[in-house]
């Protein structure tokens, strides 16, 4: 990584820590803002820091299926398919606060 990509410095405002915990239906004190300040400057800084990375030669993919084929080592990374059996639904149901006997009934969380 380049030095300049080191001392990559992202400006973040209140108001977007504020935002960012409204859309993630956070309620933030004052004396949390600071700290999410901080915490979402710092994580926007490493990706803007990755951003800085020479990925010309990496070619683009959404699953690792392609890498596995083409025999790559990732011994350990992923684990193999066992069919297991699932939990019991009645045994499940009945350790449930509340249900309608298929269903787990829960509150509702989203006021919007």
């Amino acid at each position: 990584m380049s030095e300049a990509a080191k001392d990559v410095k992202v400006d973040v405002s209140l108001a977007d820590v504020r935002r960012v915990a409204e859309l993630a239906n956070l309620e933030l004190n004052s004396d949390e803002e600071p700290r999410m300040l901080h915490d979402l400057a710092a994580i926007l800084g490493h990706v803007a820091e990755l951003n800085e990375l020479d990925t010309s030669s990496v070619e683009p993919m959404a699953q690792v299926s392609s890498v596995l084929k083409a025999g790559v080592s990732i011994q350990g990374v992923l684990r193999p398919d066992v069919v297991v059996p699932s939990l019991d639904r009645a045994t499940v149901l009945a350790a449930s606060p509340e249900n309608d006997g298929v269903y787990f009934k829960v509150p509702k969380v989203i006021e919007r």
